[in-house]
C-alpha cells in the first residue's frame, strides 16, 4: 500500500449493536475495495478483523482491529469495534482516534441500546457520523421503521441519502436521492450493481425524501437557504449540494443515511464513495493538546512537517510482550528513531515501525500524519500514552474510558497462579484499561473491578488462555466495621502463676466512641492517663498493642472496631511478675469488657449512587432502590430523554447492580458509585451478619 498524506486518509469507525452486523460489513468493504479475495464468516472465525481465539470461541468482536483499505485516491483505516457492552473500553479508544464513525443499524431491529451507547460517546467526541442501515435482504427488514426509530431516539439530523428498492426477499436495490439513480443488485448476487433509472412507483417517494434531504443540506448555509427559498432546488448546483452536506456532516446537523446487505455485498461501494466524499480526512482533525514546557494549550495541525505527536489507544499484551496501536496526529513517526513519553518523561526507542491489517503487521519506513501504525516492545509506554518529539514536548488530551461498575474478589487456585498474578493482571489492565486492582486491607482480598460480571468471567477466561493463570472471580466479603454506642469503663487483672515466673498485670480503662472522621488515619485514640505511677511508663506500648488486637478481631462480627477513645486511667503492677505481655493481655481484656458494657453495634459501608436510565424506567428504579434499603435523594430530568435518579444505598445491596440495571433497563441505564459513610446495620440483619462471620471462621479452620 502506498503512503498516503492527511489529506487523503479517513480513520473511520465501525460501531453498532451486538449481531448489527458491523464485522460482516467491515469484511464486504475490504472485499469491495480489493483488499481480500473472498469475504470470511463471523460463524467461521474466518474473517479478518475476529482473529482473536476468544472471539472465535465467543462467535463475536472482542477487541477493536485496524483494516486498512485503498478507495479511489483515498486511504481508508477502518476500525471494527466490539458490540457488546462488555467491551466498551475499545469502542472509548477507538472514538478518541477518529475523523468519523458509521454506526450499523439492524433493519428489523432498529435501534438497539449498543447504537444509542455509541451515538452518545459520538456526540461528545463530537464525531461526524453515517448510518447504515444493513440487512434489507433479512424477513421482516424495514427501512422507514428503522429511519423513524432513529430520528425519534437518536436525532432529528438523521436524514436518508438513500432510500432501498424493496426488502426481505424483494430486496432489489438502491436510489441514490442526491443523483436520483438507480443501483439494482447483480442477478448473479455476486457484489454488482446495475445503474439504472428510478423505477416509476418510487418516483414520488423518491422526490418526497429529496425534498427532505435539500431542505437539510440548504439549512447548513445562509446563502444556500436564501437562494433555495427563493428558486427551489434548481437554484443550487450539485458542487454546492456536496459542500453543505459535508459542512453538516461535520458539525452534526446532518447524519445520513445509507442502507444495503453487508451478507450481499450491496450498497458497500456506495457506502465507501460517502466515506471519502463527505467524511473530513485527518487532515481536517486538529487536535488539541498541553505544551509541557510551558503548561499552555495548544492546537496541533495535522501535517507531516510538524513535530511529531502520536497517542498510543491500544495496548495488546501476550507471554512474549506487547503491541501498541498508535495514531499520528502531527508529523511523522520513523523507524530506527525515538520519540519522548510525555507520562514518564523518558525517550522510547522506536526500532521498527509497522502497518497492521487484522493480525497481520507489515514493516514500514515511518507513518505520517494523520496514520495508524504499531509499535513493538516499548518498554514503559502505555495506552493513553503520548509520544512526541522531544524538542517539543507535548501531552495529547487522554482518552475518557468507563469508569468500573463491578467489583469482584480474585482467588487463585494454587500457589504458581498466586505468584504469576500480579503480573497477569497488570497485562490484562495494559490491554482493558476499564480494568482496575486493588487490595482490601480490611479483609485482604484482591479485588477486581471492570464493567460488569461477565466482563470480569471473561478477563479471568483470558488470564487462563494467555497467562496460564487460574482464578476464581467471586463477590468480595463486605468490609462491615464494628463501633461502640457509648461511654463505660472496665478492670481487669491478669494473673499466671506457672511454678516459676509468674506474670502480673492489672489495668483500668475507660472507651467511649469518636465522631467518624474519614480523614482519620487511626481508629484508635490512646490515652495514657494515669497518675501516681501505678503502671509504669514501659508499659504502655503493650496495653495499646492488646487493645489494638481487640479492636482487630472485633466482638460480633470479626469485623474491625473503629474510631474509639481509650482512656486508661488506673492498674497495678508487680515489682517482679509485671512483663509487657501480662499488660497486653490485661489490656486486651479490659478493652472488651468496656466495650461490651458499652454497646457494640456492626457498621455497613454506603455507597452514593448517581443513576441515569431512560426516563419510562425511573419509576422502576426508585421502587427497586426501596427494596435494597436504599434512599432516594433526588431525581433530575436530563432532557435527552433520561432521568439522573441520585441515591444511597448499602454496599451489601448493589455488589450485582451492574447486572441487575442491565436487566431493568434493557441494558440502557448506566451507574457510578462513590463511597458516602458507614452506618449501623439494622437489628433484623445483625444475626445474619454474625452467622455469616461464624460459617467462614468453621470454613477456613476446617482447611
Amino acid at each position: 500500500m502506498r503512503a498516503y498524506g492527511p489529506e487523503r486518509i479517513h480513520n473511520i469507525g465501525i460501531f453498532g449493536h451486538l449481531g448489527s452486523g458491523k464485522t460482516t460489513l467491515a469484511e464486504a468493504m475490504l472485499l469491495t475495495a480489493h483488499a481480500i479475495p473472498r469475504m470470511g464468516r463471523v460463524e467461521d472465525g474466518s474473517t479478518v478483523s475476529d482473529y482473536d481465539p476468544d472471539e472465535h470461541r465467543r462467535g463475536m468482536s472482542v477487541s477493536l482491529s485496524v483494516l486498512p483499505l485503498e478507495w479511489h485516491d483515498d486511504k481508508i483505516n477502518l476500525i471494527d469495534t466490539p458490540g457488546s457492552a462488555d467491551f466498551v473500553a475499545d469502542v472509548a479508544a477507538a472514538m478518541r482516534i477518529l475523523d468519523g464513525a458509521v454506526l450499523v443499524l439492524d433493519a428489523s431491529a432498529g435501534v438497539e441500546v449498543g447504537t444509542e451507547l455509541v451515538w452518545e460517546m459520538a456526540v461528545q467526541h463530537k464525531v461526524p457520523r453515517i448510518l447504515f442501515v444493513n440487512k434489507l435482504d433479512r424477513e421482516n427488514a424495514n427501512f422507514y421503521r428503522t429511519v423513524e426509530h432513529a430520528r425519534e431516539v437518536l436525532d432529528a439530523a438523521v436524514i436518508p441519502m438513500q432510500i432501498p428498492i424493496g426488502s426481505g426477499k424483494d430486496f432489489k436495490g438502491i436510489i441514490s436521492l442526491r443523483q436520483q439513480r438507480a443501483w439494482l443488485v447483480s442477478p448473479d448476487h455476486d457484489g454488482g450493481f446495475i445503474e439504472n433509472d428510478v423505477p416509476a412507483e418510487l418516483n414520488e417517494v423518491m422526490h418526497e425524501w429529496r425534498t427532505a434531504l435539500i431542505d437539510k443540506i440548504a439549512a447548513t448555509n445562509d446563502d444556500l437557504i436564501e437562494r433555495y427559498l427563493e428558486g427551489g432546488e434548481d437554484a443550487l448546483t450539485r458542487d454546492e449540494l456536496l459542500v453543505g452536506l459535508r459542512a453538516g456532516i461535520s458539525d452534526g446537523s446532518i447524519v445520513p443515511v445509507f442502507c444495503g446487505s453487508a451478507l450481499e455485498v450491496a450498497g458497500i461501494q456506495q457506502l465507501l464513495n460517502a466515506i471519502v466524499d463527505s467524511i473530513p480526512s485527518a487532515a481536517r482533525k486538529s487536535v488539541s493538546a498541553t505544551d509541557l514546557n510551558t503548561g499552555e494549550p495548544l492546537t496541533l495541525r495535522a501535517a507531516d512537517d510538524e513535530q511529531a505527536s502520536a497517542l498510543v489507544f491500544k495496548t495488546v499484551s501476550d507471554t512474549y510482550g506487547k503491541v501498541s496501536l498508535f495514531r499520528v496526529f502531527s508529523g511523522e513517526v520513523h523507524a530506527n528513531s525515538s520519540l519522548l513519553n510525555s507520562r514518564t518523561r523518558k525517550e522510547e526507542r522506536i526500532n521498527h515501525v509497522y502497518s497492521v491489517f487484522g493480525k497481520e503487521q507489515r514493516d514500514l519506513e515511518r507513518v505520517g500524519a494523520g496514520d495508524i501504525g504499531v509499535l513493538t516492545k516499548l518498554a514503559e509506554t502505555m495506552t493513553n500514552d503520548t509520544l512526541c518529539a522531544a524538542a517539543s514536548p507535548v501531552q495529547l488530551d487522554p482518552i475518557s474510558f468507563p469508569a468500573p461498575a463491578f467489583i469482584a474478589t480474585v482467588k487463585p487456585h494454587s500457589r504458581a497462579d498466586l505468584d504469576k498474578l500480579g503480573t497477569a493482571l497488570g497485562r490484562m489492565i495494559e490491554e482493558d484499561p476499564s480494568l482496575q486492582t486493588s487490595r482490601d486491607m480490611q479483609t485482604g482480598e484482591t479485588l477486581l473491578a471492570g464493567l460488569s460480571e461477565s466482563h470480569l468471567q471473561f478477563v479471568g477466561e483470558r488470564m487462563k488462555r494467555k497467562f496460564d493463570v487460574s482464578i476464581d472471580v467471586d463477590l468480595p466479603r463486605i468490609p462491615y466495621r464494628e463501633a461502640i454506642r457509648g461511654k463505660a469503663e472496665a478492670q481487669y487483672r491478669h494473673k499466671k502463676q506457672t511454678g516459676g515466673a509468674g506474670q502480673f498485670a492489672d489495668v483500668t480503662l475507660r472507651v467511649e466512641p469518636l465522631e467518624p472522621d474519614p480523614n482519620r488515619e487511626d481508629g484508635l485514640e490512646f490515652i495514657n492517663a494515669v497518675v501516681g505511677g501505678v503502671i509504669s511508663r514501659g508499659f504502655m506500648p503493650a496495653i495499646e498493642k492488646g487493645i489494638r488486637e481487640a479492636m482487630a478481631e472485633g466482638l460480633l462480627s470479626g469485623s474491625p472496631i473503629s474510631d474509639v477513645r481509650v482512656e486508661v486511667f488506673d492498674g497495678k503492677e508487680h515489682p517482679v511478675d509485671s512483663k509487657e505481655i501480662a499488660f497486653k493481655s490485661a489490656g486486651k481484656e479490659a478493652f472488651k469488657l468496656a466495650a461490651h458494657k458499652a454497646g457494640v453495634v456492626i457498621m455497613e459501608p454506603i455507597y452514593t449512587m448517581e443513576i441515569v436510565v431512560p426516563d419510562q424506567f425511573a419509576g422502576d428504579i426508585m421502587s427497586d432502590m426501596s427494596t435494597r434499603r436504599g434512599r432516594v435523594m433526588g431525581m433530575l430530568p436530563t432532557g435527552t430523554g433520561k432521568t439522573a435518579i441520585s441515591a444511597q444505598a448499602p454496599l451489601a445491596e448493589i455488589q450485582r447492580y451492574a447486572t441487575d440495571l442491565r436487566a431493568m433497563t434493557q441494558a440502557r441505564g448506566r451507574f457510578a458509585i462513590a463511597f458516602a459513610a458507614y452506618e449501623e446495620v439494622p437489628a433484623h440483619l445483625v444475626e445474619t451478619v454474625i452467622a455469616a462471620h461464624k460459617k467462614e471462621a468453621e470454613a477456613n479452620n476446617t482447611h
